[in-house]
């Protein structure tokens, strides 16, 4: 994940993640290294010039899943658009599928 200086310094010294962190704002895990990369500029975006290894328990993950409602009504999953706005509305975790990169960013 990518972090400013201030919230990378306190989680790299403490090992874990600490003020100015706010655990009440939604992140995004991204499990793809070559995607962070992607979406922080290798670093070089404002306020995400940290890329920390953020390490979670296998079953977290699983659990985070199975809660999870796509943020896009797909047909396949949601038979009908008002059943995913409502689960979408009622959800605590969205996932959202972003593609795979090359080294060279491509997808």
């Amino acid at each position: 994940q990518a972090y400013n200086d201030a919230i990378a310094d306190v989680a790299v010294r403490d090992g874990r993640f600490g003020a100015p962190f706010s655990f009440n704002r939604m992140t995004w895990i991204k499990p793809s290294f070559m995607w962070m990369m992607e979406r922080s500029n290798w670093g070089l975006k404002k306020d995400q010039q940290h890329i920390l290894a953020i390490r979670i328990k296998r079953t977290f993950f699983d659990t985070l899943l199975e809660q999870a409602v796509l943020t896009t009504p797909e047909a396949h999953v949601y038979p009908h658009a008002g059943i995913w706005e409502t689960l979408f509305a009622q959800a605590n975790v969205y996932v959202q599928w972003d593609p795979e990169r090359s080294i060279n960013g491509k997808k």
